[in-house]
């Protein structure tokens, strides 16, 4: 079933044309992603798609009974309602239906209802029909899912109590991001849903979203999750979105095999069109040949041209090297401790060591202190206790997830150049081109950039630094996928040694030699590979703990056993008495329970007996009984159960 279809979807801002006759068409239960660099009009095209933006021509198409849902990018919930009374509050309609069905349990209690049998009537049937409508909309595992979606989003730890307007901006923008999903729409609009979650968090939402019964439409820069989640890739390029099926990096292969086909016709193409050109240009004029060139003239103004595959936008050209090499120890770290005051310590007792030439990725839950390790390591903030002490030659560079080192007062040009006042305009220019800050682009003021030229500009200052030791916070955060394999390329070739924290999992598979896991128990477990390895040893120590669990259960059992044979003659004897005493209440419960059956359903048939229905007293009386008899019959049927569990070996 077809959920959302754009017709020769057009819009421009005023000359420039960004989005040309875009068609897309989404089924139920689709993954499909919309990739594009920064600027080409993904977020533009969903802004039109969720009525947010109108748009100069074209159709869209999304049938009246489907709903949606939008998460913008960075949307912060904002509210000064409880976590879980903000939550509580997207199964509104649904409390009101359970309030009412307890309302109708009331007056179905109420003897008097009985009465008017057509009022009784039509409350039964009101009973179930509510009754059914709640069922099938998640009545009983509302509270649960919540309860889910808070833990996969990582709330479990904060009180459900807590105020939204005392959390953090990244805790703001989950929680919009868990409302959403617990809002269920038939087509969900995630506009870099990653942002701000962690690697545990990623996991829990891939397979979520792999779950999902709707459809998702996302726009992403994280390749492992467009990976692991998406069915089909719309590229949004020069104004056109072509369409490619399959995940992100099936789409990277098969764009990369049009584009090889499309050159080739095109190649081919211009041969043919030179060589017609040739022969009309030399035979047009002589009369034997005349037909014949201009036949082949009129196909050549027939034929339908190939145009040559758009050339790509410029992507930045990024390096880094080092001004002299370091010694082989390149940082040591003991016995670090860090706490803010009047609060517990974030980490303490930790030690790490470097060496020359490691690209070294630190992972882990948010709120665990891999950012404030990583500027105690840059000298950017002070620990608690413990020292950390660079080796010979060190010289580092460190890039802020914040960008808190840029001046949002000054031009690009001055940002970069005041750092290096001995190398002449022309270079610095030179730089910032190779960063994508051309021509005018250069005296724009710091704070007008967006996140995506903000991270490139610390990124150029950090390869005019040509420091041996660099320390990365999230350095993919705000770069376009472009941007992201230009700047993995660079650090693949950088010659100095690396220490980064990132939630970009093909960053981490590309670039870590060796992967340090930074517990909630506020230590380091190092593993000796990239996030891969990382994974698979996991699974390993996984599987280790479940089989040592299960021969300890196992263990249990048989000492069980062992003690089980040891009783004495008396207690087997009490247990065999007991047991013949309890086969003897079970056989006694069974026989009144035949016969209050029997009496309920004598009971039951007097009730369809005319006679009796229209006399309200003496009806009245006989369900009173049958009330009565039922209480009783449950009561002796958990009697019996509890007695054959007991029976049960």
């Amino acid at each position: 079933m077809i959920i959302l279809q754009s017709d020769r979807i057009t819009k421009s801002f005023g000359a420039e044309t960004i989005l040309q006759d875009i068609k897309m068409e989404i089924k139920m239960g689709e993954r499909v992603a919309l990739v594009g660099r920064n600027g080409s009009g993904k977020t533009t095209l969903l802004k039109i798609i969720t009525g947010e933006m109108p748009y100069d021509s074209g159709a869209l198409h999304m049938p009246k009974s489907q709903t949606w849902g939008f998460l913008a990018q960075d949307t912060g919930l904002e509210s000064d309602q409880s976590i879980w009374d903000e939550m509580l509050s997207v199964f509104a309609s649904l409390r009101k239906v359970e309030k009412d069905i307890r309302e109708l349990e009331l007056k179905m209690a109420d003897p008097n209802i009985y009465e008017d049998p057509n009022a009784y009537e039509a409350i039964l049937k009101e009973y179930d029909e509510k009754q059914e409508h709640f069922r099938a909309a998640g009545g009983y595992h509302y509270e649960a899912d919540i309860r889910s979606i808070l833990s996969g989003l990582n709330f479990n730890h904060l009180s459900y109590d807590l105020p939204i307007s005392t959390l953090s901006g990244g805790q703001k923008t989950r929680l919009a991001l868990g409302k959403l999903l617990l809002s269920k729409p038939d087509l969900l609009i995630l506009d870099e849903p990653t942002n701000h979650l962690d690697i545990n968090t990623l996991n829990w939402l891939e397979n979520y979203l792999n779950g999902y019964e709707g459809a998702v439409l996302m726009v992403s820069h994280d390749r492992y999750f467009l990976d692991r989640i998406v069915t089909k890739v719309y590229e949004i390029a020069h104004t056109r979105a072509p369409m490619y099926y399959g995940n992100y990096s099936q789409f990277l292969e098969k764009r990369a095999k049009d584009v090889e086909l499309q050159q080739k016709a095109y190649e081919k193409q211009q041969d043919e069109i030179a060589q017609l050109e040739t022969f009309i240009a030399k035979n047009i004029v002589r009369a034997s040949t005349s037909k014949r060139a201009q036949s082949r003239r009129k196909k050549l103004e027939n034929m339908e041209r190939i145009d040559a595959p758009a050339a790509d936008a410029k992507s930045a050209s990024m390096s880094f090297d080092i001004s002299q090499k370091s010694g082989n120890d390149v940082l040591v770290a003991r016995g670090l401790s860090f706490a803010y005051p009047h609060k517990k310590p974030l980490f303490s007792n930790i030690n790490l060591d470097i060496n020359r030439g490691e690209s070294v990725a630190i992972i882990g839950p948010n709120g665990t202190g891999k950012t404030t390790l990583l500027k105690i390591l840059g000298g950017h903030l002070e620990g608690t206790s413990g020292n950390v002490q660079y080796g010979s030659k060190v010289s580092v560079g460190y890039y802020d997830q914040e960008q808190a080192q840029l001046n949002p007062k000054k031009t690009v040009l001055d940002e970069l150049w005041d750092e290096h006042p001995q190398v002449i305009e022309k270079e610095i220019r030179t730089v910032l081109g190779r960063f994508l800050f051309s021509g005018e682009d250069v005296l724009k003021l710091v704070h007008s950039l967006s996140g995506g030229e903000k991270a490139r500009l610390v990124l150029a200052k950090l390869m005019m630094q040509k420091a041996n030791l660099l320390l990365f916070d999230e350095p993919t955060n705000h770069l376009d996928l472009d941007s992201k394999e230009v700047l993995e390329d660079a650090l693949l070739d950088y010659p100095g040694t690396m220490v980064f924290i990132s939630h970009d999992r093909y960053f981490l598979n590309r670039l870590s030699t060796r992967t340090i896991e930074f517990t909630e128990d506020q230590q380091l477990q190092t593993y000796l590979g990239n996030y891969d390895y990382y994974l698979e040893k996991k699974a390993e120590e996984e599987e280790r703990t479940r089989l040592k669990e299960a021969a300890n259960d196992q263990k249990s059992i048989l000492a069980e056993n062992e003690g089980k044979d040891k009783k004495t003659f008396e207690q087997n004897k009490e247990e065999k008495k007991a047991a013949r005493k309890r086969r003897r209440d079970i056989e006694a419960i069974e026989q009144t329970i035949s016969q209050l059956e029997t009496e309920i359903e004598s009971q039951q048939s007097k009730m369809l007996d005319p006679d009796v229905y229209e006399d309200f007293a003496r009806a009245a009386s006989i369900q009173e009984d049958i009330d009565e008899k039922e209480v009783e019959l449950e009561r002796l049927m958990e009697e019996w159960e509890r007695l054959q569990m007991e029976e049960s070996p």
